[in-house]
């Protein structure tokens, strides 16, 4: 009986490292966040579980697929190549049975709850993992413009559950998380430029430069606090709040030009992390 425990619990650490939990969680919160700026959360609580399962289940299950078929890229790449798949822990088979159900069940249960709300839902699942993940991500690296797309509909789920329709803040919001995105990946492909060349994934630096992909981020950071911002201001986000997430929105504008002026591994780095944290931050002001 003990080492049947064992075994479970062993499969369960195993299945939780295939859906990256703090991508997941990060995307999770977008959503939380989202239906929060538009409903009071103690008020209306089954529907913000029902909101957190499906939306954790759906974001999941694209992440498993995302990782079953980019198993040989991430074998090539000193970063990813411990994943239990990349090393032959997990088969491809379990992993991709596993990554169909959490879809399935997550969207299933998206379309239980509402309409529109599911149509997002679904929209971020197909342009994750068949546009971006399929069918663009080896071929050209404009493929994080539909991958940000992708990022941007948990919120724009979350808010659209919460009015009952899409609306302009729902929109601002999910384009702060596009134009959020080549910040997040794009400082992280100009620090891993050697490992993502080995793996022939192409990406900004590659093609354009890192001169240009420091523009480019710099560009992407004042859109997106701009969008953040606007929304907050939309809201009608209380002025100490709001003040605080103008204060979180310089601080990233600042790494970013220091990243386009002064450019550095250690800067590179400091930006990777920053912009998580920045985006956590600023939903969680929204959300309050």
């Amino acid at each position: 009986m003990h080492s049947w425990r064992v075994v479970i619990q062993q499969r369960i650490r195993l299945y939780a490292s295939l859906i990256k939990p703090l991508q997941t969680g990060l995307l999770l919160a977008t959503g939380l966040a989202g239906f929060m700026s538009a409903r009071c959360p103690i008020l209306n609580l089954g529907t913000l579980l029902a909101l957190t399962g499906s939306l954790f289940l759906a974001i999941s299950g694209s992440t498993v697929l995302n990782m079953w078929w980019d198993r040989d890229i991430d074998a090539k790449m000193r970063r990813t190549c411990g994943r239990p798949l990349a090393a032959g822990i997990l088969s491809p088979r379990e992993t991709f049975i596993l990554g169909t159900i959490l879809s399935i069940l997550g969207i299933g249960w998206a379309v239980r709850l509402n309409v529109t709300y599911s149509w997002i839902v679904f929209t971020g699942w197909f342009f994750d993992v068949v546009v971006y993940t399929l069918w663009l991500k080896r071929r050209t690296c404009w493929s994080i413009l539909w991958g940000g797309i992708a990022g941007g509909m948990p919120v724009l789920a979350g808010r659209a559950l919460g009015v009952g329709a899409i609306d302009g803040i729902g929109i601002l919001l999910a384009l702060a998380v596009l134009f959020w995105i080549p910040t997040h990946i794009m400082t992280f492909s100009m620090r891993r430029f050697d490992e993502y060349q080995a793996a022939q994934i192409p990406t900004f630096p590659a093609r354009y430069g890192f001169r240009t992909t420091r523009l480019i981020i710099s560009i992407s950071s004042l859109l997106a606090t701009a969008a953040i911002t606007l929304a907050g201001v939309w809201l009608g986000m209380e002025w100490g709040y709001l003040r605080l997430l103008i204060v979180l929105s310089a601080g990233l504008l600042c790494l970013a030009l220091i990243v386009m002026l002064r450019p550095s591994e250690r800067i590179h780095f400091s930006l990777y992390k920053y912009a998580s944290l920045y985006m956590l931050s600023a939903m969680l002001l929204l959300a309050l």
